[in-house]
């Protein structure tokens, strides 16, 4: 049973009933789902949570109505790891990591692509279509393939290799644009108005897509004991997955369900794409859209949509936004997987290197509780890496070269 009740307008707050639409009649503004919490809150308990499937759907009385079935291929309910080497590394009392690696296909994108494939199907639509940076694509094709349905992925064409055959391997139509991301969302925006029976999970089913990312709320509270985090660390590209992040935490604290208050929000962006880091830090209410040109590129939008809405949750409750270089990335990249054996893509560099960032400037409180989401798995992004984590030494055959090469390797470390 889902106690969603419709879409509401984030700007005016004009309601509509759940069907495809996207922005409001009146304002224009963007819409998201609403629910009857007070309803749920009779209903939807710890017990009832606890007592559902180990994947987002465990939550669906707070998600949209999936109609007969959810699509599901077990995204969610992942590890919440606490961290004890990369918090002494950091210099922090409490870290936990968000291991959203271990989704289906690599990726957070799992949970937003099962909330909204589902609604899509329940409204009547026959093709699974969006406009990624690749593990969207990855992720929609999959979803796609399980339920027999066609998919038309749209993604820049100078993407990282695994990313494209990852997307490619589930038999869907992936097509490349010469341009960035926010060239493939125009040319989506397009085709949406030609192709009616195409859902396009982050256009005309943006709503419904954009709630599969509050389970990372839900989750991260059950993990913790039924508590709340006091900071946690979101990656940014549209901003989609930080505001409803906020939402989640705001939910559960609304019905009860938690201990502890809502957690202050903090953002993490490449600085070769940073629109919102550079708003946040300017001071300015509008977002200037950027050019891309990071490694980064699962976060590489530089026109995000919900750029406004991050600017009002970091402002309003006391946050930072994080904004650090390609070299940090990498190095952040390594310093996960040597302290605490998790191997992100470039997005988890992102996140650890503005922790560690932000740490450091004093916006985050060392003594206070931390949860960094780490969204993405690394060999999604093997190309970022291949140049610099590589063999140790190339030895011939023999007890004296393996024995000469561990004594200089022993030497190097010990320097």
């Amino acid at each position: 049973m889902s106690f969603a009740t419709g879409l509401l307008c984030r700007e005016c707050g004009a309601t509509y009933p759940s069907e495809a639409r996207y922005s409001c009649d009146f304002c224009f503004g963007p819409l998201e789902v609403d629910y009857d919490l007070v309803a749920a809150r009779r209903v939807v308990t710890r017990e009832s949570i606890a007592g559902g499937p180990n994947s987002i759907w465990r939550y669906g009385a707070l998600l949209p109505d999936p109609g007969a079935e959810p699509v599901d291929l077990g995204a969610g309910w992942t590890p919440l790891r606490r961290s004890t080497r990369l918090a002494e590394e950091l210099g922090v009392r409490e870290l936990w990591l968000k291991d959203d690696t271990r989704n289906p296909t690599g990726s957070f994108k799992d949970r937003v692509v099962s909330v909204a494939l589902s609604s899509a199907r329940r409204l009547g639509f026959t093709t699974a279509a969006c406009a990624s940076t690749g593990n969207l694509a990855t992720s929609v094709a999959a979803h796609a393939a399980s339920i027999g349905w066609p998919s038309v992925t749209i993604i820049p064409a100078d993407l990282e290799k695994s990313k494209i055959a990852m997307a490619a391997i589930f038999g869907g139509t992936v097509l490349g644009v010469q341009g960035n991301y926010d060239d493939v969302n125009r040319l989506c925006v397009e085709l949406v108005a030609e192709h009616d029976d195409w859902a396009f999970l982050n256009v005309n089913l943006r709503p419904y897509y954009a709630e599969g990312s509050k389970t990372l709320s839900f989750e991260i509270c059950e993990q913790l004991g039924w508590r709340t985090p006091a900071q946690v660390v979101v990656p940014l590209a549209s901003g989609s997955q930080f505001t409803k992040v906020a939402k989640g935490f705001k939910q559960f604290v609304e019905l009860g369900l938690v201990e502890g208050e809502v957690p202050v929000l903090f953002g993490a962006q490449a600085t070769g794409c940073s629109p919102i880091a550079s708003a946040f830090a300017s001071g300015a209410d509008v977002v200037t859209p950027q050019r891309p040109n990071t490694i980064a590129r699962s976060l590489a939008i530089g026109n995000p949509a919900d750029g406004p809405y991050v600017l009002d949750e970091l402002r309003a409750h006391g946050g930072d936004c994080g904004s650090v270089p390609d070299s940090e990335i990498l190095e952040c990249i390594g310093l996960l997987a040597e302290t605490e054996g998790i191997f992100a893509e470039t997005a988890g560099g992102v996140t650890v290197a503005s922790l560690r960032q932000m740490i450091n400037r004093g916006t985050i409180d060392r003594d206070k509780s931390i949860v960094a989401i780490i969204s993405g798995h690394g060999l999604k992004t093997l190309d970022a890496i291949v140049d610099t984590a590589t063999l140790s030494s190339t030895i011939t055959p023999s007890l004296a070269a393996a024995e000469e090469a561990l004594r200089f390797h022993q030497l190097v470390a010990a320097s």
